[in-house]
């Protein structure tokens, strides 16, 4: 049981207790097993031989045997805590003022306001501090050899002894926090839970067994070898017992360390601090206290968007991390939200102990490093993630992922994502039971097929902070939308702005007229179809608004127009130029990254009031709006789904700022029908997509399998099919084929492509097929390259190794260009013309090697016939690889569009592509040992495409959300390298960089020093693994022992007696 009401229950419990006792005496007596030495005995205290030495010395020992036996997820570690504390208290039969005895536990007589508080003007005696620590780290047979010489004392000695252990008990016991703290009142339970609460306590952080080990051994050293009888053994063994009992069930990595949902109190500040949030939602505390949380089990629960599901998720990662001391990891669809992620949660990091991880584009390490101290919280990716799960699971690391998070749920649905997202999940659920599974997203409907997925339970609420409104207009009238009534709608009213017959014509869907109700005292969003009817919008509506428009915030305008012409080297868009005065600007796949970051950032602060976008916004990084106008029921020429219609609008309505908010979809007269059936039927099932996306989906999962030994023989294959999405969706399925027999087909065509082998072995007259993956197989999955490509790109590269010309890198660029970039690439034949004959004779041998021939370019270029047949992906990929190669030399996104006469926009996405895809062909040549050359010019490669920028600004640039604009103004400024950033303040940020707001700083800040953390925790794991000493050095067994021995003998580390026995039986 976790806190709150269920702990609660379970401390009044006395069956409950029993069994926590008998637990806790069970996990102490094989503890106390382990360490146990008598003079007769040749058993060693302290471990193995290499004691002191290796990784299975005493407290390396004590570590396991703690780890091992303080995982039980079904107990109340808190409430065991104070069970065993109170018998502690009785047995030693001390009494003090400010504590009472109820039903054997012991409860602090707080005040009820103020709950388990200290007085601050209690006055503390250093002295007594001192004195309690060290009995608090004192053995039990330190304490008894106290107690008789007690007895040979005078009445006053006694007295003073037994004053330090009443001392002694009362420190114990104050640090056991009062359970009322965690049992939320039936008020409590009908508002929000309230952060600023006066209900306060002290935190307790107890030492590990381990710690405590190591100070009671230091004591033992310096304290006179006292002969007890069997009795004093006995009561010794019995208080011992108790004490660590005690001990055990406060330090169980499971147990709850604060007052705010098992967490610090610190956390509940920091998210005041960090972002301004005081209160939960009632939604948000009912989520906390479900018994699948506390009991760890999977669950997926859906709110609107805007909810505040994202916290509910961050609290459960943060006790995962705190609490059980496990990794965790997130998963987000997009790369923008995982680097947003990362910079809003390493303040956290930061402040609380932990590492958080980038795993996005080509950033994160495979398998990541294992930390002996601080656990990490891994943000990643759809496809990252599951590259990472693959790792864990090779290295048979898997259980040491405590959580998974997957934000988005429902893209399980959506084409080759969805198809990996599923494939993640299934191995997660089939090699590990330890790690839980939570899923959250606005738009479910077919929960019931993704519980039984999932094996998990599930929340739901209609909560939404602010409420929405929802229209839609037709010609001049506004309705509402009202599913109570026979259409949907009802009128609302009529549009009341004078239109001229010039304006009518400029604008027939009266956008203006809608705009202008809300700007600039507020924001608007303009969702459109297409990326060109962004701009067009943008343009139109600033051209008709009053000069009054321009004098709103006019100075910090002109300032996002100069920082735009930075970003271009000069250049500006001549749409953003017009429109950006007004407060106006458009937000699509054409920007930069650094020009949709410095758009949404003005955005963010009221600089800009509308934004014309398309629908990718909606998914993307939160931008939200007191109005949202949906331009046409399409995204592109498809008609608006559900879930899409959804998540537009849902954005409407700031928390905290607007009191309703307000979306308006424009409806022409021949969609009205398609509209209704929108707005009042249901949100779209979620489907799996393993068979949709066959190499992408069914195939690759087929080989990962068998690559993991997750199943080798066709049955376990069979069994594991059974448990993902389509397993449970069988009924998709067409009535051709059955599961069982596509994957069979699917496995055929793996050992058909030279992927799988299959061997038959006959046991007991019962043949066994049994699957073995081949090197190129290994290197596919590990590599995660889609298996279209797979036996292409290995004879590229084995071509290449015939003849690689490095005189440049346009030869690596090429190998390393995305095949499906391809499709939708249409060469300029003039421009391709031009580039190739500004190449140099090595560089023009590339074009022989991969198979395009000039003569080929000169008749494209002119208009001639071509006889000859040549692969046109192969021609369009070599043209790829020349702008790739004009990035690499000129660093400047805005100069090379122009040259190749491309938007800025598709050629920022080909570089993203390529890094990530040069990353994912490094890995490929990994395993595969004849492509040992590659593995350094690929590596180096990977790190150019990444940046682009020069080398003095990659340092910056390697913090989470520091693009290139802003990495030049930290160079400028003086902020060279990654200690200059991390060790900066933030309030000089703000006052030397421009356009840097408070929270943008403090934020760039935290993700420095946990970038240099990271990096600093990776090579001391490094310096300790160098410096370890090997157990299974040839001759060197009683000389490694003896010296080890001596020398912490000699140091005061042991103590004397048995030690030393035990030191001279083993020499």
């Amino acid at each position: 049981m976790g806190p709150a009401a269920a702990q609660c229950r379970l401390l009044a419990g006395g069956s409950q207790e029993n069994e926590l006792r008998r637990r806790g005496a069970h996990a102490l007596t094989l503890i106390v097993m382990s360490l146990q030495c008598s003079n007769d005995s040749e058993e060693d205290m302290f471990g193995d031989p290499d004691s002191f030495c290796g990784n299975s010395s005493l407290l390396a020992q004590v570590d396991d045997i703690e780890q091992k036996y303080l995982q039980d997820e079904n107990k109340d570690i808190k409430a065991a805590g104070e069970i065993v504390l109170g018998n502690l208290q009785s047995g030693i039969h001390q009494k003090n003022d400010n504590f009472s005895t109820k039903e054997n536990m012991v409860v602090f007589e707080a005040d009820k306001e103020e709950g388990f508080q200290m007085n601050e003007n209690d006055p503390v005696d250093n002295n007594q501090e001192l004195t309690v620590s060290i009995l608090d780290d004192l053995p039990s047979s330190q304490l008894l050899y106290f107690e008789e010489m007690n007895e040979l004392s005078s009445d006053s000695r006694l007295s003073s002894i037994s004053e330090i252990r009443n001392k002694f008990v009362s420190s114990s016991s104050v640090k056991i926090r009062s359970p009322s703290s965690f049992c939320p009142d039936a008020e409590h339970r009908n508002r929000p839970t309230d952060f600023s609460s006066d209900s306060k306590c002290d935190l307790f952080k107890a030492e590990s067994l381990k710690d405590h080990l190591k100070s009671a051994m230091t004591v033992n050293a310096k304290a006179q070898t006292l002969q007890v009888s069997k009795t004093k053994q006995l009561k010794e063994a019995v208080l011992s017992e108790e004490i660590c009992v005690a001990r055990k069930t406060i330090e169980s990595p499971s147990a709850d360390i604060g007052p705010f949902y098992g967490l610090p109190s610190k956390v509940k500040d920091l998210f005041r601090q960090f972002r301004g949030i005081e209160t939960l939602y009632e939604w948000q505390h009912d989520c906390l206290m479900l018994d699948s949380l506390q009991q760890r089990r999977n669950l997926i629960y859906s709110l609107p968007t805007s909810g505040g599901k994202t916290l509910v998720a961050e609290i459960i990662i943060l006790q995962e991390l705190l609490c059980r001391h496990k990794n965790a990891l997130m998963i987000l669809p997009y790369v923008a939200i995982v680097q947003e992620k990362v910079r809003g949660l390493s303040s956290f990091g930061v402040e609380l102990d932990f590492l958080v991880e980038e795993y996005a584009g080509s950033k994160g390490r495979f398998p990541p490093l294992k930390r002996r101290k601080k656990k990490s919280l891994y943000i990643a990716t759809i496809e990252k993630g599951h590259a990472l799960v693959n790792s864990l699971i090779e290295t048979e690391r898997i259980d040491d992922l405590g959580l998974v998070v997957v934000d988005e749920l429902h893209m399980l649905g959506e084409g080759s994502r969805g198809a990996t997202l599923e494939i993640t999940l299934a191995k997660l659920l089939y090699t590990s039971k330890n790690t839980q599974i939570i899923g959250m997203s606005a738009t479910l409907n077919n929960v019931g097929d993704l519980q039984k997925f999932l094996q998990a339970e599930y929340y739901t609420s209609n909560f939404r902070p602010v409420e929405l409104k929802e229209y839609i207009k037709i010609r001049d009238t506004i309705y509402a939308v009202d599913s109570k009534t026979e259409n949907g709608f009802t009128f609302s009213r009529l549009l009341n702005f004078k239109y001229s017959s010039n304006l009518e014509k400029a604008d027939p869907d009266h956008i203006i007229a809608l705009v202008t109700e809300v700007i600039p005292e507020y924001s608007c969003l303009i969702f459109c179809p297409t990326k060109k009817n962004c701009e067009n919008v943008a343009s139109m509506v600033c051209k008709y608004l009053k000069k009054e428009f321009r004098l709103h915030r006019e100075k910090e305008k002109q300032d996002l127009i100069q920082n735009l012409k930075n970003i271009g080297n000069g250049s500006i868009c001549p749409v953003l130029k017009q429109t950006i005065p007004f407060g106006i600007a458009y937000h699509h796949s054409g920007l930069t990254n650094d020009e949709r970051k410095s758009i949404e950032e003005a955005y963010s602060t009221g600089v800009l009031c509308l934004l014309a976008c398309t629908a990718t916004l909606a998914a993307g990084v939160n931008l939200p709006a007191r109005r949202v106008i949906l331009r046409a029921p399409y995204v592109a020429n498809d008609f608006l789904k559900k879930s899409q219609y959804k998540q537009m609008i849902g954005r409407a309505g700031r928390a905290g700022i607007d009191s309703a908010g307000e979306s308006i979809l424009i409806v022409q007269e021949k969609d009205k029908h398609l509209v209704q059936n929108l707005v009042t039927s249901p949100l779209e099932n979620c489907y799996s997509n393993l068979l949709m996306e066959l190499t992408k989906g069914m195939q690759s999962l087929l080989l990962s399998l068998v690559g993991l030994k997750i199943a080798v023989t066709h049955e376990e294959v069979s069994s594991f099919m059974c448990s993902t999405l389509l397993g449970v969706q069988q009924q998709l399925l067409s009535n051709e084929k059955s599961l069982s027999e596509i994957t069979e087909d699917g496995l055929a065509n793996l050992v058909e492509k030279g992927l799988l082998k299959e061997r038959t072995s006959a046991k007991d007259h019962d043949p066994k097929r049994t699957l073995t993956i081949t090197l190129l197989g290994k290197a596919t999955y590990k590599g995660a390259i889609d298996l279209a490509y797979c036996n292409l790109l290995y004879r590229e590269l084995k071509k290449g190794l015939e003849g690689l010309v490095l005189e440049s890198n346009l030869h690596l660029l090429y190998l390393a260009t995305p095949y499906d970039m391809t499709l939708n690439c249409t060469p300029d034949w003039m421009i391709y013309l031009r580039q190739l004959n500004q190449l140099s004779a090595a560089e023009q041998k590339i074009m022989d090697i991969v198979g395009v021939p000039e003569s080929f370019i000169t008749k494209k270029a002119s208009g001639q016939a071509i006889r000859k047949n040549v692969d046109s992906a192969v021609v369009n990929r070599l043209y790829l690889s020349f702008v790739l190669y004009a990035l690499l030399k000129e660093t400047n996104i805005w100069s090379v569009s122009e040259k190749f006469n491309m938007s800025r926009g598709y050629v920022q996405n080909l570089l993203n592509s390529a890094a990530s895809f040069a990353s994912c062909v490094l890995h490929f040549c990994e395993e595969l040992e004849e492509f040992w050359v590659y593995k350094a010019l690929l590596t180096e490669l990977t790190k150019q495409l990444t940046y682009c920028v020069k080398t003095e600004l990659i340092p910056l640039m390697e913090v989470a959300g520091v693009l290139e604009a802003r990495a030049k103004q930290l160079y400028n400024a003086g902020y060279k390298t990654l200690a200059h950033l991390a060790n900066a303040n933030p309030e000089t940020l703000v006052g030397t960089i421009k356009h840097l707001s408070r929270c943008q700083a403090r934020q760039m800040v935290s993700s420095a020093k946990m970038l240099l953390s990271e990096k600093a925790e990776a090579l001391q794991e490094e310096v300790e693994e160098l410096l370890k000493v090997p157990t299974d050095i040839p001759g060197a067994y009683v000389i490694l022992i003896h010296s080890c021995l001596c020398s912490a003998i000699a140091q005061g580390a042991l103590g004397t007696g048995l030690t030393a026995q035990w030191v001279l039986l083993r020499a």
